[in-house]
Protein backbone atom coordinates (compact mmCIF):
# COMPACT_ATOMS: atom_id res chain seq x y z
CA UNK A 1 0.00 0.00 0.00
CA UNK A 2 1.90 2.76 -1.57
CA UNK A 3 -0.41 5.65 -0.09
CA UNK A 4 -2.19 6.29 3.28
CA UNK A 5 -5.10 8.50 5.23
CA UNK A 6 -3.47 10.66 7.73
CA UNK A 7 -5.67 13.16 9.77
CA UNK A 8 -2.63 15.61 11.05
CA UNK A 9 0.94 15.95 11.28
CA UNK A 10 2.74 17.96 14.12
CA UNK A 11 6.07 18.35 12.85
CA UNK A 12 7.75 18.36 16.79
CA UNK A 13 6.59 16.74 19.41
CA UNK A 14 8.02 15.53 22.66
CA UNK A 15 5.47 13.90 24.07
CA UNK A 16 5.14 11.89 21.24
CA UNK A 17 8.32 9.26 22.53
CA UNK A 18 11.77 10.61 23.78
CA UNK A 19 13.43 13.87 22.08
CA UNK A 20 12.12 15.75 19.29
CA UNK A 21 9.64 13.80 16.89
CA UNK A 22 7.48 14.48 14.07
CA UNK A 23 4.12 12.54 15.09
CA UNK A 24 2.01 11.83 12.30
CA UNK A 25 -1.70 10.75 13.55
CA UNK A 26 -3.54 8.41 11.09
CA UNK A 27 -7.44 8.19 10.34
CA UNK A 28 -9.28 5.12 10.84
CA UNK A 29 -9.63 3.30 14.50
CA UNK A 30 -10.71 -0.09 15.80
CA UNK A 31 -12.02 0.61 18.81
CA UNK A 32 -14.21 3.33 20.18
CA UNK A 33 -13.24 4.26 23.64
CA UNK A 34 -15.66 6.25 25.82
CA UNK A 35 -13.14 8.64 26.61
CA UNK A 36 -11.76 8.99 23.62
CA UNK A 37 -10.12 12.72 23.51
CA UNK A 38 -10.05 12.83 19.52
CA UNK A 39 -13.36 10.87 18.41
CA UNK A 40 -13.05 12.33 15.13
CA UNK A 41 -10.32 9.50 13.92
CA UNK A 42 -11.98 6.63 14.45
CA UNK A 43 -14.66 6.87 11.42
CA UNK A 44 -14.12 7.30 7.96
CA UNK A 45 -15.74 10.15 5.69
CA UNK A 46 -18.97 9.25 4.42
CA UNK A 47 -18.88 12.79 1.75
CA UNK A 48 -22.61 13.20 3.26
CA UNK A 49 -21.35 17.18 2.45
CA UNK A 50 -23.23 18.56 5.39
CA UNK A 51 -19.96 20.09 6.76
CA UNK A 52 -19.67 22.34 3.98
CA UNK A 53 -22.85 24.96 4.80
CA UNK A 54 -21.03 25.59 8.14
CA UNK A 55 -17.53 25.97 7.00
CA UNK A 56 -16.91 29.56 7.72
CA UNK A 57 -14.57 29.92 4.68
CA UNK A 58 -16.00 28.10 2.16
CA UNK A 59 -12.80 25.72 2.54
CA UNK A 60 -14.48 22.45 2.01
CA UNK A 61 -16.53 21.15 -1.65
CA UNK A 62 -17.35 17.81 -2.95
CA UNK A 63 -15.58 16.84 -6.38
CA UNK A 64 -16.45 13.51 -8.23
CA UNK A 65 -18.51 12.42 -4.98
CA UNK A 66 -15.68 12.90 -2.80
CA UNK A 67 -14.92 15.93 0.09
CA UNK A 68 -12.26 18.59 -0.96
CA UNK A 69 -10.89 20.62 1.41
CA UNK A 70 -8.59 23.26 0.93
CA UNK A 71 -6.07 22.08 4.40
CA UNK A 72 -3.70 25.73 3.45
CA UNK A 73 -6.33 27.74 4.29
CA UNK A 74 -8.16 26.22 7.07
CA UNK A 75 -8.28 28.55 10.63
CA UNK A 76 -8.97 25.05 12.64
CA UNK A 77 -11.97 26.13 13.93
CA UNK A 78 -13.28 22.53 13.54
CA UNK A 79 -16.96 23.56 12.43
CA UNK A 80 -17.02 20.58 9.88
CA UNK A 81 -16.03 18.33 13.08
CA UNK A 82 -18.77 19.68 15.50
CA UNK A 83 -21.42 19.09 12.93
CA UNK A 84 -20.14 15.67 11.55
CA UNK A 85 -22.92 13.04 12.82
CA UNK A 86 -20.73 9.89 11.41
CA UNK A 87 -18.02 10.94 14.68
CA UNK A 88 -15.58 11.64 11.41
CA UNK A 89 -13.76 14.83 9.37
CA UNK A 90 -13.17 16.22 5.99
CA UNK A 91 -10.22 17.07 7.40
CA UNK A 92 -8.02 14.40 6.18
CA UNK A 93 -4.98 13.76 3.67
CA UNK A 94 -3.80 11.11 1.62
CA UNK A 95 -0.14 10.91 1.01
CA UNK A 96 2.07 8.84 -0.81
CA UNK A 97 4.65 7.40 1.49
CA UNK A 98 7.50 9.33 -0.69
CA UNK A 99 5.00 12.46 -0.23
CA UNK A 100 5.24 11.98 3.52
CA UNK A 101 9.00 11.67 3.91
CA UNK A 102 9.54 14.63 1.76
CA UNK A 103 7.34 16.41 4.35
CA UNK A 104 9.45 14.55 7.08
CA UNK A 105 12.84 15.85 5.58
CA UNK A 106 11.47 19.27 5.82
CA UNK A 107 12.03 18.66 9.82
CA UNK A 108 15.47 17.66 9.84
CA UNK A 109 17.86 17.96 12.13
CA UNK A 110 15.66 19.08 14.59
CA UNK A 111 14.08 16.03 15.15
CA UNK A 112 15.24 12.42 16.22
CA UNK A 113 12.64 10.30 15.14
CA UNK A 114 9.00 10.10 14.14
CA UNK A 115 5.91 8.49 15.77
CA UNK A 116 2.67 6.84 14.09
CA UNK A 117 0.04 7.71 15.91
CA UNK A 118 -3.71 7.95 15.35
CA UNK A 119 -6.91 6.82 15.53
CA UNK A 120 -5.02 3.46 15.07
CA UNK A 121 -2.09 3.78 12.77
CA UNK A 122 -1.98 0.37 12.32
CA UNK A 123 -4.99 -0.51 10.57
CA UNK A 124 -2.13 1.22 8.17
CA UNK A 125 0.51 -1.12 8.56
CA UNK A 126 2.10 -2.02 5.04
CA UNK A 127 2.00 2.18 4.19
CA UNK A 128 3.85 2.59 7.19
CA UNK A 129 6.28 0.01 7.23
CA UNK A 130 7.43 1.84 4.01
CA UNK A 131 7.50 5.13 5.81
CA UNK A 132 9.69 3.56 8.56
CA UNK A 133 11.95 1.90 6.18
CA UNK A 134 12.63 5.11 4.42
CA UNK A 135 13.29 7.01 8.04
CA UNK A 136 15.61 4.33 8.93
CA UNK A 137 17.57 5.15 6.07
CA UNK A 138 17.59 9.21 7.24
CA UNK A 139 18.87 7.74 10.35
CA UNK A 140 15.76 8.29 12.50
CA UNK A 141 14.28 6.24 15.31
CA UNK A 142 10.87 4.71 14.31
CA UNK A 143 8.31 4.55 16.91
CA UNK A 144 4.65 3.53 17.15
CA UNK A 145 1.82 4.72 19.14
CA UNK A 146 -0.98 2.27 19.45
CA UNK A 147 -3.93 0.76 21.08
CA UNK A 148 -2.47 -2.99 20.30
CA UNK A 149 -6.03 -4.24 19.10
CA UNK A 150 -4.28 -5.69 15.88
CA UNK A 151 -2.27 -8.42 16.53
CA UNK A 152 1.53 -7.55 15.91
CA UNK A 153 2.36 -11.34 15.05
CA UNK A 154 0.66 -10.38 12.09
CA UNK A 155 2.78 -7.41 11.10
CA UNK A 156 6.42 -8.90 11.04
CA UNK A 157 7.88 -6.07 8.41
CA UNK A 158 6.70 -3.28 10.33
CA UNK A 159 8.24 -4.88 13.45
CA UNK A 160 11.39 -4.97 11.07
CA UNK A 161 11.62 -1.50 10.79
CA UNK A 162 9.88 -0.37 14.56
CA UNK A 163 12.18 0.58 17.21
CA UNK A 164 9.88 0.92 19.81
CA UNK A 165 6.05 0.68 20.28
CA UNK A 166 3.80 3.01 22.90
CA UNK A 167 0.89 0.45 23.80
CA UNK A 168 -2.39 1.26 25.50
CA UNK A 169 -4.13 -1.02 28.41
CA UNK A 170 -7.14 0.89 28.93
CA UNK A 171 -8.44 -1.92 31.25
CA UNK A 172 -7.30 -5.53 33.04
CA UNK A 173 -10.59 -6.82 32.73
CA UNK A 174 -11.92 -8.10 29.83
CA UNK A 175 -15.08 -7.17 30.54
CA UNK A 176 -14.87 -3.99 31.37
CA UNK A 177 -12.22 -3.21 28.25
CA UNK A 178 -15.78 -4.10 26.28
CA UNK A 179 -17.98 -1.77 28.33
CA UNK A 180 -15.23 0.79 27.98
CA UNK A 181 -13.97 0.20 23.85
CA UNK A 182 -16.97 -2.34 22.57
CA UNK A 183 -13.82 -5.08 21.84
CA UNK A 184 -12.19 -7.51 24.34
CA UNK A 185 -8.75 -6.84 25.47
CA UNK A 186 -7.53 -10.29 25.07
CA UNK A 187 -4.94 -9.38 21.95
CA UNK A 188 -3.66 -6.73 23.56
CA UNK A 189 -2.53 -8.19 26.45
CA UNK A 190 -1.07 -11.09 24.23
CA UNK A 191 0.35 -8.39 22.42
CA UNK A 192 1.52 -6.91 25.62
CA UNK A 193 4.07 -10.18 26.38
CA UNK A 194 5.12 -10.68 22.60
CA UNK A 195 6.58 -6.86 21.63
CA UNK A 196 7.66 -7.27 25.96
CA UNK A 197 9.42 -10.22 25.19
CA UNK A 198 10.71 -8.57 21.87
CA UNK A 199 12.35 -5.62 23.77
CA UNK A 200 9.94 -3.51 21.59
CA UNK A 201 8.27 -2.09 24.77
CA UNK A 202 9.14 1.57 25.14
CA UNK A 203 5.79 2.08 27.54
CA UNK A 204 2.32 0.93 28.30
CA UNK A 205 -0.13 3.72 29.01
CA UNK A 206 -3.25 3.57 31.50
CA UNK A 207 -5.92 6.19 31.90
CA UNK A 208 -6.80 6.74 34.98
CA UNK A 209 -11.07 7.14 34.76
CA UNK A 210 -12.41 7.43 38.49
CA UNK A 211 -15.83 6.27 39.19
CA UNK A 212 -15.74 4.59 35.41
CA UNK A 213 -12.68 2.07 35.59
CA UNK A 214 -11.05 -0.45 38.48
CA UNK A 215 -8.14 1.65 38.19
CA UNK A 216 -6.27 0.14 41.03
CA UNK A 217 -7.32 -3.57 39.68
CA UNK A 218 -5.61 -2.45 35.71
CA UNK A 219 -2.42 -0.60 37.73
CA UNK A 220 -1.97 -3.59 39.91
CA UNK A 221 -2.14 -6.13 36.75
CA UNK A 222 -0.76 -4.30 34.81
CA UNK A 223 2.46 -3.20 36.66
CA UNK A 224 2.70 -6.88 37.66
CA UNK A 225 3.43 -7.59 33.73
CA UNK A 226 6.05 -5.07 33.26
CA UNK A 227 7.67 -6.21 36.24
CA UNK A 228 7.80 -10.00 35.13
CA UNK A 229 8.97 -9.05 32.02
CA UNK A 230 11.35 -5.76 31.94
CA UNK A 231 10.89 -2.99 35.22
CA UNK A 232 12.62 -0.78 32.96
CA UNK A 233 9.91 -0.33 30.62
CA UNK A 234 7.91 2.84 31.21
CA UNK A 235 4.45 2.77 32.89
CA UNK A 236 2.49 6.25 32.03
CA UNK A 237 -0.56 6.98 33.85
CA UNK A 238 -3.03 9.09 32.29
CA UNK A 239 -5.32 11.57 34.39
CA UNK A 240 -8.62 11.34 32.36
CA UNK A 241 -9.37 14.95 31.34
CA UNK A 242 -12.88 15.98 30.05
CA UNK A 243 -12.30 17.46 26.69
CA UNK A 244 -12.82 17.20 23.70
CA UNK A 245 -14.90 13.81 24.59
CA UNK A 246 -18.13 12.87 24.15
CA UNK A 247 -19.60 13.42 27.71
CA UNK A 248 -22.83 12.12 26.66
CA UNK A 249 -21.38 8.79 26.56
CA UNK A 250 -18.87 9.13 30.20
CA UNK A 251 -19.25 10.61 33.23
CA UNK A 252 -16.33 11.44 35.11
CA UNK A 253 -13.58 13.64 36.63
CA UNK A 254 -10.01 14.45 36.47
CA UNK A 255 -8.62 12.13 39.40
CA UNK A 256 -6.69 14.26 42.15
CA UNK A 257 -2.81 14.31 42.55
CA UNK A 258 -3.14 11.80 45.81
CA UNK A 259 -4.98 9.34 44.02
CA UNK A 260 -2.41 8.92 40.95
CA UNK A 261 0.05 9.20 43.62
CA UNK A 262 -1.08 5.99 45.17
CA UNK A 263 -1.39 4.68 41.54
CA UNK A 264 2.28 4.82 41.28
CA UNK A 265 2.62 3.49 44.82
CA UNK A 266 1.34 0.71 43.33
CA UNK A 267 3.59 -0.02 40.24
CA UNK A 268 6.55 0.89 41.99
CA UNK A 269 6.02 -1.84 44.37
CA UNK A 270 5.29 -4.17 41.71
CA UNK A 271 8.25 -3.67 40.48
CA UNK A 272 7.98 -1.07 37.75
CA UNK A 273 11.29 1.10 37.76
CA UNK A 274 9.67 4.14 35.31
CA UNK A 275 6.55 5.24 36.58
CA UNK A 276 5.45 8.68 35.03
CA UNK A 277 2.21 10.54 36.10
CA UNK A 278 0.35 13.27 32.94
Amino acid sequence: MDYGIINKIIPFSSVDGPGNRTAIFFQGCNLNCKYCHNPETINSCINCGKCRDVCPKNLISIKEGNISWDYKECVNCDSCIKICENGSTPKTRKFHYKELIDEIKENMPFITGITTSGGECTLQHEFISKVFKEAKDLGLSTFLDSNGYKDFRDMEELLNYTDKVMLDIKAYDEEEHINLTLKSNKTILDNAIYLGNMNKLYEIRTVIVPEVLNNKYTVDKVSKLIGSMDGNIRYKLIKYRPLGVRTDLIKSYVPRDEYMEELRDIAINNGCNDVVIV
